[in-house]
């Protein structure tokens, strides 16, 4: 989707559709009012006739407007100016995006200069709207038959300008940042939504590679499964063996403008690309969606695109840590002992805890880029979907300002997080009479004890943890499919550690 900005009367645009915005008690907005003059009083008969309220989702749609050049006319109810709140702002955007799909409109031209956000910038309105415009339009269709694309519900939205008052540098940005993260969820979406049979570490491997092609600055690195073997990533490849599909440590690495001796950022994601459980086989009910859990890996693709697409000057190495977890006659069993990077020794007491294990090697391997901090992103567990349900990420870190940053752009981004305890006494449940651990922690604080093992790799650098296993995904009906969550939050806290 192509976004623009302009600073043109709005009566004399040229578009497929015109969005302007009222309020309660039908009063309009100062660019819905031009619009009104210019018409002869079109808005107000119309919202009259309606006996619009203005409330928040209620809009109207008038073809062929009198005395303007669009086709169409879009009025979108924003319910009390003085108390729009974030949340009453994505559900603005949302209605616009709907009520645009609902048409042949390829085009359209809005006007969110009059919206003013409690505690917000007009930047961080417009970013907003880029972002969860383009999220709307948003449609899967690779795998459908040419028959089916025919009836595809695909929105034709490909163009969209924004409306704004006088012109600023600033505003040029946001909407920059609203496409990037835009654009790099849509990845992140693509490679989650595809199915296990396409999408498997080979497949992972052809996509760094491709990004690496297409970007400047950014490079692509892969370690394969006997390569981990022999370096000892015991861990890893305790889960990668069980597959025909050899695991494959991807490393993309990201260098902006001036950052030749910067320490790295590091992002690591859980790249399963297929959970059968292993051995402690899962139940069959909803399996399929077990695609999802390479959902981490995604999102350290969707952010590499971003700051790649903005050319962010910052320092950033991607690692996404992919195999398949099967069970065959190479696969472990419980109760085996394997022996990780790091040297310490592990009980693997549930093969189905196989994230964590393709995880603690990856983290022991980064230690040699000495990074400035680490953030992992894994579908790590389904406790965490009981503890904060599906609005929030789990946030853990061993490091206070670095899980403060995350927090802060998650609530910039609306795609927020919450943080858990990360505190000592909860290791205990780790022990193991024959290893330095187990990989389970038994059935409390599940999200903690995961966290927790990953953090017995993680004391040498600045390190936080966002376990998105209920965010990454929605499982109903038609909507079924991957977020793209938490690329977002990510692409915002190192917009902000670029200082961009």
């Amino acid at each position: 989707m192509k976004f623009s900005i302009s600073t043109s009367q709005m009566p004399n645009i040229k578009t497929d559709c015109l969005v302007v915005l009222y309020f309660l008690k039908g009063k309009l907005s100062a660019s819905a009012a031009v619009v009104d003059k210019q018409t002869q009083g079109l808005l107000t008969q119309t919202l009259k006739q309606e006996q619009a309220q203005g409330k928040v989702e209620e809009c109207y749609l008038l073809h062929q407007p009198r005395g303007l050049a669009a086709k169409r006319l879009l009025l979108v109810g924003c319910g009390d100016l003085k108390q729009l709140n974030e949340r009453t702002y994505k559900k603005i955007i949302n209605t616009i995006a709907r009520a645009l799909d609902k048409t042949a409109a390829c085009s359209a031209h809005i006007s969110l200069v009059d919206v003013e956000v409690q505690h917000r910038s007009r930047e961080w309105s417009l970013q907003l709207g880029a972002e969860g415009l383009y999220a709307q339009t948003y449609c899967y269709d690779s795998f459908k038959s040419s028959v089916d694309k025919s009836k595809s519900k695909a929105s034709k939205l490909n163009a969209v300008c924004f409306h704004i008052d006088k012109s600023k540098k600033t505003f040029t940005k946001a909407l920059e940042i609203g496409k990037a993260m835009a654009e790099g969820t849509a990845l992140a979406k693509d490679l989650g939504n595809a199915p296990a049979n396409v999408c498997h570490p080979a497949y992972l491997v052809q996509q760094a590679r491709s990004l690496a092609k297409v970007y400047r600055g950014l490079t692509c690195k892969v370690l394969d499964e006997k390569e981990l073997k022999a370096m000892g990533a015991g861990a890893f490849v305790a889960v990668s063996q069980g597959s025909d599909q050899p695991g494959k440590l991807i490393l993309m690495q990201y260098r902006g403008a001036g950052t030749a001796k910067q320490a790295p950022y590091v992002l690591v994601g859980k790249g399963i690309t297929f959970d059968t459980g292993g051995i402690s086989l899962k139940p069959s009910a909803a399996m399929d969606e077990m695609k999802y859990d390479m959902c981490g890996a995604a999102a350290v693709f969707g952010v590499m695109k971003a700051i790649a697409e903005l050319q962010l000057p910052i320092h950033v190495l991607g690692v996404v840590a992919a195999a398949e977890n099967m069970p065959s006659a190479r696969a472990t069993r419980p109760g085996d002992i394997v022996k990780t990077l790091s040297k310490q020794t592990v009980e693997i007491l549930n093969t189905d805890a196989e994230g964590r294990l393709v995880l603690c090697d990856a983290l022991t391997y980064i230690e040699r880029y000495k990074p400035k901090c680490v953030i992992d992103i894994a579908t790590l567990t389904g406790a965490c979907i009981v503890a904060l349900g599906h609005h929030a990420s789990g946030l853990l870190s061993n490091h206070q300002p670095l899980a403060d940053a995350l927090l802060k752009a998650g609530q910039d981004t609306l795609d927020r997080a919450w943080q858990l305890p990360l505190w000592e006494e909860y290791e205990a449940q780790l022990d193991s009479p024959f290893a330095d651990m187990s990989n389970i922690g038994g059935k409390g604080a599940g999200t903690i004890t995961a966290a927790s093992f990953l953090s017995k790799f993680a004391k040498s650098y600045k390190w936080a943890h966002l376990d998105i296993a209920g965010t990454a995904w929605q499982s109903k009906g038609l909507q079924k499919g991957a977020t793209g969550r938490p690329v977002s939050l990510l692409t915002q806290y190192l917009i902000h550690q670029a200082k961009y």
